[in-house]
């Protein structure tokens, strides 16, 4: 079995009130994205890839931050999928990866947030190693993200809006297994929380 994991760096992040997209900003000396990227990258997984869209994000980061401010993370090693529809919704990010995984015959995905810095490796390993159709990341009972998709629920997936895998979770509970994880999902989307965080 080979099992992929998904970053979404796709939306345009409006929330953000700053001059450069949110997951550009600084945090701790690096940006928000490296966060999620470095922990995707060190959990084992055969593929890693960043679905990209208001901002080709992966690009940004070559481009414009150093070695150092990288974290040392080799960003080559990341499949990069430009979504040209995501403006019309997180699902169709989530599509995008979900192609090109049945395309590389990958039998799960574990999807996670590109803004979500403090998930933590541990919890992409713990969500990774589930059987279930759906696995769900639980931190004190709350669920969150990364989430398993096995390839069997793919089709059951929205095309549009931003609901992601939250509708089959909710429509197909008999599905999920929710997986206790250490970390934070906290998101960064406005520049109080990234405040917060600094």
């Amino acid at each position: 079995m080979t099992i992929a994991a998904v970053l979404l760096a796709g939306g345009s992040g409006s929330r953000f009130a700053a001059d450069s997209h949110k997951l550009l900003a600084d945090l701790r000396g690096t940006p928000v994205a490296v966060w999620a990227i470095a922990d995707a990258l060190d959990a084992g997984f055969d593929e890693v890839m960043v679905v990209t869209g208001a901002v080709d994000v992966v690009a940004e980061l070559n481009e414009g931050f150093s070695p150092n401010q990288l974290r040392g993370v080799d960003l080559g090693r990341l499949t990069v999928l430009h979504n040209e529809d995501w403006a019309e919704g997180m699902a169709t990010s989530l599509n995008v990866a979900v192609d090109h995984a049945r395309d590389a015959h990958h039998e799960a995905i574990v999807v996670g947030l590109a803004d979500q810095p403090f998930v933590g490796v541990d919890a992409w390993r713990a969500v990774r190693a589930s059987s279930s159709p759906i696995a769900v990341a639980s931190y004190d009972g709350a669920r969150r993200n990364p989430v398993r998709l096995a390839a069997m629920v793919w089709p059951l997936l929205p095309r549009t809006g931003d609901s992601g895998a939250r509708a089959v979770m909710k429509s197909r509970p008999d599905l999920v297994e929710p997986i206790p994880c250490v970390g934070l999902a906290d998101d960064i989307d406005t520049v109080e929380d990234l405040r917060r965080w600094s």
